[in-house]
């Protein structure tokens, strides 16, 4: 009983999303893509850390081979204070934690179909903010197995820098979400040829429409989003299709 005490929910949040842009880029593709993405997630806290799941349901048109793909985000956060009983914060951190997890990816294009699997480990800290900001440092243990290759391929490990946030702009009703990547470069990849660090950065402004509405705090958010991705999957930059610049409308109901 004691355990399940410990592993029990002190909050959670789910929602169902969904999102437009009509210029995402992919490796080897000189033209704009069009994607619908419907998305889930959750998040979670509990006595001793947090968790976080992203579920991308990405829906490309004819100039990506109308391919679909899914895309699995899962992290969890252990708050070394709390686990300890000690209280480690310190400057403009609030806590200390140790961030485990993995992505996972399938995509049924006809040029590469990414078969991406990735585990994650390292320290966060977590600063004293209104809302949050993460700050990681991650080891990345990365493979995929493309079409042409008969094995799993699995890259250097590498490193990664990784800012997480969701700040509230005052009582305005607006946010400002997101994530920032710094990824190393990672080896030789499954062909031979060489990777370059990649920068990923996601910024979203979002609206809380539902108060307005009368359907409680934060249950429909409307806003824009803007993704750049430089050296997307570690391709560098002569390769077409290595850079994005994206801007989407973005729509969420949570439950």
């Amino acid at each position: 009983m004691a355990g399940g005490s410990a592993m029990a929910a002190d909050w959670a949040d789910n929602s169902i999303g969904y999102r437009y842009g009509t210029k995402f880029a992919e490796p080897f593709n000189t033209q704009d893509i069009s994607k619908n993405i419907v998305n889930f997630q959750h998040a979670s806290g509990y006595k001793y850390g947090t968790n976080f799941l992203n579920v991308d349901l990405l829906m490309s048109d004819s100039k990506d081979d109308n391919a679909q793909e899914a895309y699995v985000t899962y992290r969890h956060t252990l708050d070394i204070g709390k686990i300890s009983g000690r209280d480690l914060a310190f400057g403009p951190a609030r806590g200390v934690g140790l961030t485990l997890g993995f992505d996972w990816n399938t995509k049924n294009d006809n040029s590469y179909a990414s078969k991406k699997r990735m585990w994650v480990v390292g320290p966060t800290l977590m600063m004293d903010v209104p809302g949050f900001l993460n700050v990681s440092v991650l080891a990345l243990f990365e493979s995929n197995q493309p079409k042409g290759i008969s094995s799993r391929y699995t890259y250097d490990t590498h490193p990664m820098l990784n800012l997480a946030w969701g700040i509230p702009l005052g009582g305005s009703g607006w946010a400002f979400e997101g994530y920032l990547n710094y990824i190393a470069a990672k080896g030789r990849n499954e062909f031979g040829g060489s990777t370059a660090p990649e920068l990923n950065f996601d910024g979203q402004l979002m609206y809380d429409l539902g108060t307005a509405m009368g359907l409680g705090k934060n249950t429909l958010r409307l806003g824009l989003e803007y993704q750049y991705w430089r050296n997307k999957f570690g391709n560098p930059s002569n390769v077409p299709g290595s850079l994005a610049k994206t801007p989407m409308v973005r729509a969420e109901y949570h439950f």
